[in-house]
Parts: structure tokens; sequence; C-alpha cells
């Protein structure tokens, strides 16, 4: 992918040496191109020697006369530069990657600095992720709980076949082996856990009803159905016209 970063570049006038171009930078004279300045001061217990960096020429040794018009002396120029990053896949949300002299320039014609790039993973609308699994609601119909069924099971790689057992509850977890996020290191990948939820009808006819009512007689269960109040049933009616 590429990204843009606002960093320092050589001065295309000069060419990074801060001077005007046909001029040359000349030796500082306040410290003669040593770039700090020695003092000695006398004490009754004697002479005491100390260095400062020098004011004139901030430690260089050498000081621009004819500044370059185009960055003033500074030899570089802020610029917006695009640069080619590589994702490595299986890269979680808070993980740097290193990018090798894309930093800032170095001083006094030095290397430049590394580029340190912090990745924010963004979330999934379908899985979740932990650590290089992923994680994911499956709904089904109960139907297909309770008498099984095939089903197609999206995936980081796409959809794969999947049988649920007949008989299976709510809440029940299967998992798909490598079919989850890629480790940085190694050629293995993560887990898929599939979390099953069972999808209620809300509305049934009274044909569906009675068949669920003869079901329920067959296990032997009692079903204590709630009645609908008055006011449910003039409201359903206003729902009709």
């Amino acid at each position: 992918m590429s990204i843009k970063i606002n960093r320092s570049e050589e001065c295309s006038e000069c060419h990074g040496s801060g001077a005007k171009p046909g001029t040359s930078k000349k030796t500082c004279p306040t410290c003669n191109g040593a770039g700090e300045v020695r003092t000695v001061q006398r004490t009754p217990f004697g002479n005491i020697a100390s260095s400062r960096t020098c004011s004139a020429c901030n430690g260089e040794g050498e000081v621009v006369e004819s500044p370059c018009s185009k960055c003033s002396g500074q030899g570089s120029t802020r610029k917006v530069k695009t640069i080619e990053v590589d994702i490595p896949a299986g890269i979680d949300d808070g993980q740097m990657i290193k990018l090798s002299g894309q930093g800032e320039l170095g001083s006094k014609g030095g290397p430049r600095g590394d580029l340190y790039i912090v990745v924010n993973v963004k979330s999934h609308p379908l899985f979740t992720r932990e650590g290089n699994d992923i994680y994911f609601d499956m709904p089904i119909t109960f139907i297909q709980a309770a008498l099984g069924d095939e089903i197609e099971v999206p995936t980081l790689d796409g959809k794969v076949k999947y049988t649920v057992p007949e008989g299976t509850q709510t809440g029940t977890v299967f998992r798909l082996r490598e079919k989850g996020i890629p480790r940085l290191r190694g050629n293995s990948r993560g887990d898929q856990y599939i979390k099953v939820v069972v999808d209620t009808p809300r509305k049934l006819n009274e044909k569906q009803k009675d068949i669920l009512r003869e079901f329920a007689k067959e296990c032997g269960e009692e079903v204590h159905e709630k009645k609908r109040t008055f006011g449910q049933k003039i409201e359903d009616m206003f729902k009709k016209k």
C-alpha cells in the first residue's frame, strides 16, 4: 500500500549545502572551525578551562555567508513523500513496521533515520479477531438445528460447506482448523470458531402453530401459550387496515 509522509528532503537549489549557488560555506571566525569555544577562568585554586558549543555556527565549524534563498540556509525543505509499504499478512493492531533509511535526513550529510509505522487494523463487520483466531456467529433456522443441514459458512478465504449435526443447540461452537489469521512467523494459521445461533421464528400462522403444538404433544411437553389481550387484538385490526 502507499502512504504519504511529511519529511525533510535535500534542497534542490543548493544540494544540501545551505549556501547560495556559486558560493560556499566559510570557516567560522568565532571558533576557527572547532565548533566550540574554550574559555579559561582564573580562580584562587588555579585556572579552570571550560568549553561550550559555538553559538555562531551551532557547533558545525562553518557558517553560511550567503544563504540559499530557497531553503534559507537550512540545506533542506519539507516535502510530502509517497512511500510504498509492504503490509505482512497476520499483522495485528498496534504493531509496528520499520522502514530503514526512510526517516529524517541525518545531520552533516549523515544517513537518513528510520521510519516506524504503527498499524491500526479496522474491525470486520462479520468476524471478531482474538490473536490469530477469528470468531463468527452463524444464524441457522430451528429446522436446520433440529434435523441437521449442510450450510455455507463465510471465511477469510470465501465460503466453505459445513455439516451441522441434528439436535444442535444454540450457542454450540464448531471449529474450522487453519481458517484463521496467518501467523507472522511461520506458515501456519489460526482457527475459525463458529458459534451457532438458532433463529426462532417470530410470526407463525395457525397451521404452523398447530404443527408445533402436535410436536410438543408427541414430546410429552405442556405448552402454556400467552393469550392476546383485547387491546392487542384491536391493534392488529388497525394494522391490517
